[in-house]
């Protein structure tokens, strides 16, 4: 099945990439998000576990986050999410708890996605919410960031 984008999506995910790259300077692993609604980024976040000591600081949940506070509300509707890697399960729920209605991510993650690879939380026919999914945007870049700062930990 081919992925559906939009003339827009790669600039937005390009932004995520950005963010990905800021997640270097505090050695965390480069993965980014931006939330878009109505066009504008509303929302923004890269991995921040080592800096904040959290694990549930990953990209997706602080740029979500954000969004809510944008939008005065848990509900994220209306909006589109861009990250570079496949959201893990904890992301994913948290995706569907937003209600976000469309989701693009770069690369797979075959250890820890679940939007199709491992798990599919966000395709789960029993869950109240199951966003659209484009996979493969610019996967090439997201995956090179990410194998650069794994394989100089190597």
């Amino acid at each position: 099945m081919a992925a559906m984008f939009f003339p827009r999506d790669e600039y937005f995910m390009r932004l995520a990439l950005r963010e990905a790259e800021a997640a270097l300077e505090h050695d965390d692993v480069p993965i980014g998000a931006v939330v878009v609604h109505d066009g504008e980024v509303i929302g923004a976040g890269h991995n921040e576990r080592e800096l904040r000591q959290d694990p549930t600081a990953h990209a997706e949940i602080l740029a979500l986050r954000e969004a809510s506070r944008a939008l005065g509300s848990w509900r994220v509707l209306e909006a589109v999410l861009y990250v570079t890697l496949e959201p893990c399960a904890m992301c994913a729920g948290a995706i569907v708890l937003s209600r976000i209605p469309r989701v693009v991510y770069g690369t797979t993650d075959p250890k820890a996605g679940a939007a199709g690879s491992v798990l599919d939380v966000l395709g789960e026919p029993r869950l109240n919410h199951r966003p659209d999914v484009a996979a493969g945007l610019l996967a090439a870049d997201c995956a090179t960031l990410l194998t650069q700062f794994f394989g100089s930990r190597r």
